[in-house]
């Protein structure tokens, strides 16, 4: 079992920055590849970034490459999102998943993901 609890989310103008925190409860987190998704209310959840198990290997989404940048601390169980040049478009809730099993990424597909934190709020607005 994994527990994630996301933290940071909030009200930003297009332009600023934003770091999200994900917590996992779980003695084994270091062994898990970590993955951040968004979701809009009435569209589908998508992938945003994935870290592999040491942070040696990165993954993002087209839309957020060179703006976003995904890190871990496996010390602390901790997983980041950080988020830099923010739009409009990048308001959303987001999440962070794991599949609680690979070390490696584990894909873009939100049925691979089995545990998911509570989701934080991320607004872009002027």
């Amino acid at each position: 079992q994994v527990q994630l609890v996301e933290s940071g989310g909030g009200v930003v103008q297009p332009g600023g920055s934003l770091r999200l925190s994900c917590v996992a409860a779980a003695s084994t987190f270091s062994s898990y590849a970590m993955a951040w998704f968004r979701q809009a209310p009435g569209k589908e959840r998508e992938f945003v970034a994935g870290i592999s198990w040491s942070g040696g290997s990165k993954y993002y989404a087209d839309s957020v490459k060179g703006r976003f940048t995904i890190s871990r601390d496996n010390a602390k169980n901790m997983v980041y999102l950080q988020m830099n040049s923010l739009k409009p478009e990048d308001t959303d809730g987001y999440y962070c998943a794991t599949d609680g099993r690979n070390s490696a990424f584990a894909g873009i597909r939100v049925r691979v993901y089995k545990y998911w934190g509570q989701g934080t709020q991320v607004s872009v607005s002027s």
